[in-house]
Parts: C-alpha cells; structure tokens; sequence
C-alpha cells in the first residue's frame, strides 16, 4: 500500500542514519475508503489529495519545531497494508496510522519544497508551492545541502 508519511528535513536526516522512521505509530496519509467517496475514483487525484494531506501535516510539523528548516517534507513509501491501520476522520479522510517502522528500502521517492520557498513555508503561504519530487538515491544529498 502506498502511504504519504509527512515529516521534516531533520526527521529525514535521522531516518537516513538509522535506516527507517521510526516511533510509531506513524502518521501518514493514503488512498483510502472515506477519500474515494470523497474524491471519486481518479487515482492520480486520489494519490495527490493523499500527498496534499501529508504536505499539510508536515506544515504543521514545522510550525511545532521552530528550529527546523522550513520545508515540507512528504516520503512516499510501500508498505504491507496489515502494518497500516484507519485514522479515518471526517477532517482528514485520507489519514491512516502505520503500526511498524519503515526500512528505507521501503521509500519510493521524497517529496519536498524548493529552498526558494523557505519563507512562505515558515509563514504558512504553501498554497503557490509545488512540492519537488526527489529519488531515494538523492535523499542523502538532498539533507546534507539543506
């Protein structure tokens, strides 16, 4: 199953030295039930509202780590789907809870804002920001400069 896990440049740093996320349960967002009736059955819109959802978790992240480099961070992994569990709320239909760590081999891609958009991301404007898509061989190249 594939999931949209939000998280932060410092989170992604972490993950890279340890070799999954860990503490779960974790947060994260996908195609599920209640966003199908939501959305209808367009998978690509389907996976982009998943992936929008986990973007506006990872603002949220931000704003709760002053420290931390202002930008959204989504990783788009493959996860069995035994391991995920429903967070399903009418707020956020595309919520799921993944009850285990994820091994990077796991990761299918990052997702992540452009540096240039630092400053709206800490004042909250992402609405004009797509996020960039980033292999998971670039990952560490991609912590290492921000």
């Amino acid at each position: 199953m594939r999931i949209y896990l939000p998280s932060t440049i410092g989170a992604l740093a972490r993950a890279l030295d340890e070799g999954a996320f860990r503490g779960g349960p974790l947060t994260a967002y996908a195609v599920t039930p209640a966003l199908r009736a939501r959305h209808g059955d367009d998978e690509e819109e389907l996976e982009y509202a998943a992936l929008s959802a986990a973007a506006d978790a990872s603002r949220r992240l931000l704003a709760a780590e002053p420290g931390e480099r202002a930008r959204r961070v989504v990783i788009a992994a493959e996860v069995p789907e035994g391991v995920v569990g429903r967070g399903e709320s009418a707020d956020e239909p595309a919520l799921v809870l993944v009850e285990a760590a994820i091994p990077l081999k796991r990761v299918a891609s990052a997702h992540v804002d452009d540096e240039a958009a630092a400053d709206d991301v800490a004042a909250g404007r992402t609405e004009d920001h797509e996020l960039m898509w980033y292999a998971t061989q670039e990952l560490r190249y991609l912590v290492d400069r921000s």
